[in-house]
């Protein structure tokens, strides 16, 4: 009984199979000769093509989130490297601009200790200059140790910007030639015209609608004109004769003609420095 039933079962295999060869001899046949593959071949396709889509398209889905999401990250590191980069070459570009500033700066100072050969000087640098009183005071970093004295005048290019008015140990307090203050220790100055006259005045503040120093406390009849230079006139003994100021760049009559204005262009840009000399009396004094 087992033998004859695994016979039919061979037989049913057997049957199976040649049935199976000829349906597929059957379909190439068909597929030879037919302009379009049979109804059922092409549903078969279709529902094979549409589940390689779906089996495929999340794995492409997800190799390609992943690619975005890399390249992202590459794309934002590459961007905070620039960033740092532009960031250093700006910082490097605003130092070089100020060690240029000050290298011109010295040069001027070096052309001005040149010129002023029968002084000592002592080259200082600006360490402090308050908005508040921006054309009153500011702070040198050269004191008593550095044979800084009261009242000694302080140029800075080829002009007079001030003068020492109170001395530290590794500082100075400078007061600026622009001051307005009432209780300023104002500059004695002199102006000589082309017929060789001197006008004697004193440099009494700044006009911020001139942009220019006030030599004030001169005569109605004083012949000035624009151009003409002005100078410490040395009156008083402290600050040394024939130090530049500035020029000319206004004369004003006032009070219907009773008195007369003269705006000094300052020899400097008493606005912009960071670098000064302080200088001493004449040598040998």
């Amino acid at each position: 009984m087992p033998k004859l039933f695994s016979n039919k079962r061979l037989i049913v295999i057997l049957i199976s199979f040649i049935l199976a060869t000829a349906s597929i001899a059957f379909s190439i046949r068909i597929l030879n000769y037919a302009q379009t593959p049979p109804y059922l071949l092409r549903i078969t396709d279709d529902v094979i093509s549409v589940s390689g889509y779906v089996v495929n398209e999340p794995s492409s889905l997800i190799k390609n989130g992943f690619k975005f999401q890399h390249e992202l990250i590459s794309t934002y590191d590459e961007n905070k490297r620039l960033k740092k980069q532009i960031d250093e070459l700006q910082q490097n570009q605003a130092k070089l601009a100020v060690l240029k500033r000050e290298n011109k700066e010295l040069k001027k100072e070096l052309q001005l200790n040149a010129t002023l050969s029968d002084y000592s000087q002592i080259t200082a640098a600006v360490i402090s200059r308050s908005p508040s009183n921006w054309q009153d005071l500011l702070i040198i970093n050269r004191g008593s140790v550095n044979g800084v004295k009261k009242n000694m005048p302080v140029m800075s290019g080829s002009g007079v910007i001030g003068r020492v008015m109170e001395v530290n140990d590794f500082t100075s307090k400078v007061e600026l030639i622009s001051s307005n203050s009432k209780l300023a220790n104002h500059f004695a100055a002199q102006i000589t015209n082309d017929s060789g006259e001197i006008i004697n005045g004193v440099i009494t503040g700044f006009s911020q609608s001139e942009d220019a120093l006030v030599f004030g406390d001169v005569s109605s009849n004083a012949q000035v004109k624009v151009g003409d230079s002005v100078l410490t006139s040395g009156l008083g003994g402290v600050v040394p004769k024939g130090l530049l100021i500035g020029k000319v760049s206004k004369v004003e009559k006032k009070d219907y003609g009773l008195s007369t204005m003269i705006y000094v262009k300052s020899a400097t840009n008493i606005d912009d420095f960071s670098v000064v000399t302080v200088i001493d009396r004449t040598v040998g004094d």
